[in-house]
């Protein structure tokens, strides 16, 4: 791993530069860098290997070992030269998921899938029954921690960890909802009004954090052809809370970025006329490659990330290099764009190939 640029040894971090760039209103020489998440399995060997800090798992009710994996959290994304740190944490659904072991080489845990024919809530009576959490119990620790311990000039990029839409799909199931859309729409209804107030009092205290940088929240809304539900159910029932938190968020001045995965060409006038999104992050090279949307788009909204997770995870390293250079060939000279994955950095990508992208972004110069 000695042979990248990363980690920087003296970062230089611009957090209002980085949120101008992508609002049209700088254009820099090279892009500045995004991400969505990076799972702690990619973190781990980086934060002890080529950061040289003790890796530190994450306790629940312990605050000493709570700061210190922060602290790690922090510093990762300092010294991958990202001017922010992105940090995402949900309230407590009751929802269905599945194990099963992670057959990525470097992870011995598990991984969690949402169940998608038993839901918690499939009628009025579970809806009554239902333990909805109260934010005014939620633990904003970690939220508080990073946001008074960033190093000068960083942001902070906050969200409830899950959207209107797939805090849905988990509370009722995809199949259980597929089937209330047509036979119960009233129950629907209640339940994703439930969940928005939630989360708009959620981010109400996110809105609080003195350097936050912008509102990041993601709510996978498309498959491989299509919206996952119809147009006309999102635009009723999921939009209109997207629609609430951006206008949040421009009202503390900042702006309001969505990560959205799959095919949603069907509601992107929507997204960007009606919810009011300043960028739009998940980009898959089988639906819209990130700079065929720049090129439709890129003059209203960020283009945020775009390296397709496919060439991500098993292309070589030059293979790779040379699409990250030609990417950000392409979207680059307009402004309004950030580089990094079309997605995440999620346990099954190698980490070499991850920094190999930093490399070849870090190093770019036109």
């Amino acid at each position: 791993m000695s042979d990248y640029c990363v980690p920087l040894d003296s970062p230089n971090p611009d957090a209002q530069r980085f949120i101008r760039c992508l609002l049209g209103q700088e254009k820099p020489e090279r892009p500045p860098l995004i991400e969505y998440l990076v799972d702690p399995v990619i973190m781990q060997p980086i934060t002890t290997e080529l950061l040289g800090r003790q890796w530190v798992r994450l306790e629940p009710g312990d605050r000493e070992s709570q700061a210190a994996y922060w602290d790690n959290f922090i510093e990762f994304w300092y010294r991958m030269g990202y001017d922010f740190v992105r940090l995402e944490l949900s309230l407590p659904f009751q929802e269905q998921h599945l194990l099963a072991p992670d057959t990525a080489p470097q992870s011995e845990g598990d991984r969690a899938w949402a169940d998608e024919h038993r839901g918690a809530i499939r009628t009025w009576d579970d809806f009554e029954k239902y333990n909805w959490p109260k934010v005014e119990e939620a633990d904003f620790f970690a939220y508080e921690y990073v946001d008074s311990h960033l190093p000068e000039g960083m942001g902070i990029m906050a969200s409830h960890a899950g959207g209107i839409l797939e805090h849905l799909t988990w509370i009722m199931s995809y199949e259980g909802l597929c089937f209330a859309l047509y036979d119960a729409p009233d129950l629907v209804q209640a339940i994703s009004k439930r969940l928005g107030a939630l989360m708009q009092d959620y981010y109400e205290r996110l809105l609080e954090l003195r350097n936050l940088i912008a509102l990041f929240p993601g709510d996978d809304m498309g498959f491989r052809t299509a919206t996952l539900i119809s147009p006309d159910a999102l635009r009723r029932y999921i939009l209109p809370w997207h629609r609430r938190f951006a206008q949040m968020a421009h009202e503390r001045g900042i702006p309001y970025f969505l990560h959205n995965c799959g095919n949603v060409a069907a509601i992107m006038e929507d997204l960007i006329q009606d919810v009011h999104i300043d960028g739009k992050h998940s980009f898959e090279d089988a639906i819209i490659p990130a700079s065929e949307f720049h090129r439709q788009y890129g003059d209203r909204i960020a283009t945020l990330g775009g390296v397709d997770m496919h060439v991500l995870s098993h292309a070589e390293p030059e293979e790779l290099r040379k699409y990250v250079h030609n990417l950000i060939d392409a979207c680059a000279p307009e402004g309004r764009f950030a580089i990094g994955s079309g997605n995440s950095i999620p346990s099954y990508v190698p980490v070499e190939n991850y920094l190999t992208m930093l490399d070849e972004a870090l190093r770019y110069n036109g």
